[in-house]
């Protein structure tokens, strides 16, 4: 099986090397984001206010990861993308680079992806485990108060992922 290695943040020439249906191992540094997450982003975003990371090249993992007592993830699969597509086009709009979740997304963010030159990884539901054991370091930025749904900077290490769009719109979906 052939992957694609990729390095998150990223620069926009390598996500437009990449086709719909590739496979992905992504090294580097990622960020968890879910509904509360993202609607703060999204409002401080439109109100001009202070954002936790800087967007440009980022990847964004809808997750809710769970920890031991020692603060190691032993679950971090992903979670349902299209819950996150109210505020995804402005996040996109702001240079998030690639959001990872699980299943299809709305036309907006198919327009945002195409229009940012960006793309949506699929992570496989089911296997939260495994993507676990691919974080090798995860540290709280932002929303603690938000608990499963605050915001984490993991650092991976041989993700696994599939390109579900890419900078075209080409997509894995059924449409």
């Amino acid at each position: 099986m052939d992957y694609i290695r990729l390095t998150a943040p990223f620069d926009k020439s390598e996500l437009a090397k990449l086709k719909a249906g590739d496979r992905v191992l992504l090294d580097g540094i990622i960020y968890t984001a879910r509904d509360a997450g993202h609607k703060r982003m999204y409002d401080a975003v439109l109100s001009g206010g202070e954002l936790p990371i800087e967007l440009n090249g980022q990847a964004i993992y809808y997750v809710g990861a769970c920890f031991d007592k020692n603060g190691k993830p032993i679950s971090a699969g992903p979670t349902t993308a299209m819950r996150m597509d109210k505020y995804a086009p402005v996040l996109y709009d702001n240079g998030v680079g690639a959001s990872i979740g699980k299943g299809d997304r709305s036309q907006a963010v198919y327009d945002a992806i195409i229009k940012n030159k960006a793309v949506y990884l699929c992570a496989i539901g089911g296997a939260g485990a495994t993507y676990a054991d691919c974080i090798k370091g995860s540290r709280l930025i932002a929303y603690s108060e938000l608990g499963t749904e605050a915001m984490y900077r993991f650092e991976v290490k041989d993700f696994p992922l599939i390109v579900a769009i890419d900078i075209d719109g080409n997509t894995i979906f059924n449409r």
